[in-house]
């Protein structure tokens, strides 16, 4: 456990990170970085994907440790050694990537490491329930504490996880993109939790790329390039066009590339698609066309990503029938999918896109592994297939030997876009295929989409983000509660009119 070196006369911070290095293999991601948080305050700390967030976050948690420079807290200097000794001093840290054990119960996952234990030394489990509902009544969390957490949604999951580190009493909240999974209410909730908190001192971290988000919480905003500390002011003396200029060191007029997309004929009709296993999406019917981008929006619950899992075969179809080109497929496994001219890009890449312990080469070309020769690989084609996935979706990495855990969380989803464009699919089904990554990124997301649509592929897109789905859709699907609530079409000033927001959030709570 780490423990103050030296005294120092009172500092006005809660916290105080002055010149921190960090460097890997081949990269230095940290380059004398710096960060000042005041009691009772939220902190926005903001860049590109790979400007070195979580990594400087990582080193104030013990994940990391830092190359040099200085750590105070309260005006003392420490050091953590590990995630547990900085719970220990009153920090904690909810992960943009979720690590839960999914197969155990909520009030377990909570609890996990530090279980209530009776007089003879076994598990408390009463105390340990008792004490998970408390924590969820202050918060005003409704998840059963017996409830098997992988069992819940991803934003549910993801409250439990900042339930778990209030838990701790901590003095220091770090939140890694909390709102990517939560639906507006659920924003609002967390928002109303992080008030409070910071009524007690509480400072909190907050890292987010949703530039009003950052402009309604934050008291502060950082702002780091390259691994620099690039600007620290007040979020009221900030405006969107200044945080992007600050983050990408030019200016962005545009958020969305232009459309030059022609929609054409029916490429994918599907009838009353029906999934087998509860939650599961019911009697559902529309039709994809070539060189459409069909948006799919809904609450939380609305069984999205279930439509999306059906259709690639990832989840047993009941019923419904679905045609290609006119002709009827089945998709009864994700290899049939594919083979058909599906490629899917799931919600949590982090357990079900990326192979955390490949290299970039290895994630790069393992869909599109039959093309590459049996018995032995053509070793020349891959390098070649993967340097195309880094050059053209801007991958930053030092190498295609690089681990891609070791990535920022956008560039591993940039990694796992290329790997499915080497597939060359017909069909492109994205689910928040955007989620945690940086406007820049975000810009070059949507014009390989829209580029993809140019040339007569079909995307169908998932995003809880309702103007990334004005900007880019020809069309908007809406899922409520399993069920099509009905598909609104691009007018002449799509996206343009606060009505079309109230008549997509309208459709979203038909069946609920």
């Amino acid at each position: 456990m780490s423990e103050p070196m030296e005294t120092r006369n009172e500092s006005p911070f809660l916290l105080e990170m002055t010149d921190i290095d960090k460097s890997f293999p081949g990269v230095k991601a940290l380059d004398h970085a710096r960060l000042q948080l005041r009691p009772g305050t939220v902190h926005a700390l903001m860049g590109e994907n790979g400007a070195g967030k979580s990594t400087l976050m990582k080193c104030l948690f013990g994940i990391y440790t830092r190359d040099s420079g200085q750590v105070l807290m309260n005006g003392k200097p420490v050091s953590f050694a590990n995630p547990r000794d900085a719970l220990d001093n009153g920090v904690a840290m909810v992960h943009q990537e979720l690590n839960q054990v999914l197969r155990r119960n909520v009030m377990e996952n909570v609890w996990l490491g530090r279980f209530p234990t009776t007089r003879i030394g076994t598990v408390d489990t009463k105390k340990m329930y008792t004490d998970t509902k408390a924590v969820f009544e202050k918060l005003e969390i409704d998840v059963d504490p017996k409830q098997i957490i992988g069992s819940l949604s991803v934003s549910k999951r993801q409250m439990v996880e900042i339930a778990k580190a209030v838990s701790y009493d901590a003095k220091i909240l770090v939140l890694d993109e909390p709102t990517s999974s939560l639906t507006e209410d659920e924003v609002d909730h967390l928002f109303r939790i992080m008030n409070r908190l910071t009524a007690e001192g509480v400072g909190i971290i907050y890292i987010s790329h949703k530039m009003d988000e950052i402009l309604r919480i934050s008291d502060d905003v950082t702002i780091m390039r390259d691994g620099q500390w690039v600007a620290t002011k007040n979020a009221k003396e900030l405006t969107k066009e200044e945080i992007i200029r600050l983050m990408v060191g030019r200016d962005m007029t545009n958020q969305f590339p232009p459309k030059n997309n022609k929609v054409g004929e029916v490429l994918l009709d599907v009838q009353n698609l029906s999934g087998m296993y509860e939650p599961t999406c019911h009697d559902v019917s529309f039709q994809l066309h070539k060189g459409e981008v069909l948006g799919v929006a809904g609450l939380v619950g609305s069984r999205r990503t279930e439509l999306l899992n059906t259709l690639f075969g990832y989840f047993t179809r009941n019923g419904g029938k679905v045609e290609m080109n006119g002709k009827a497929i089945n998709n009864v496994t994700t290899a049939e999918a594919r083979k058909n001219g599906f490629a899917l890009i799931t919600e949590e890449r982090r357990a079900t896109g990326i192979f955390a312990e490949g290299s970039i080469l290895f994630n790069s070309v393992i869909a599109n592994i039959d093309s590459y020769g049996k018995p032995l690989l053509k070793g020349r084609k891959m390098d070649k297939d993967t340097d195309w996935v880094i050059d053209s979706i801007k991958v930053k990495t030092p190498s295609k030997k690089t681990h891609i855990k070791s990535l920022s969380g956008g560039n591993q989803q940039k990694v796992i876009i290329g790997r499915w464009l080497l597939t060359q699919p017909d069909v492109l089904l994205l689910d928040e295929p955007t989620r945690g990554i940086d406007v820049g990124a975000k810009y070059e997301i949507y014009q390989l989409i829209l580029n993809l649509a140019e040339q007569g592929k079909g995307v169908m897109m998932v995003s809880s983000e309702m103007p990334e789905l004005l900007g880019i859709c020809d069309r908007i699907l809406v899922m409520s509660n399993g069920k099509l609530a009905g598909i609104v079409e691009r007018g002449k000033d799509f996206g343009d009119i606060p009505g079309e927001q109230e008549t997509i959030m309208a459709l979203a709570a038909k069946y609920v």
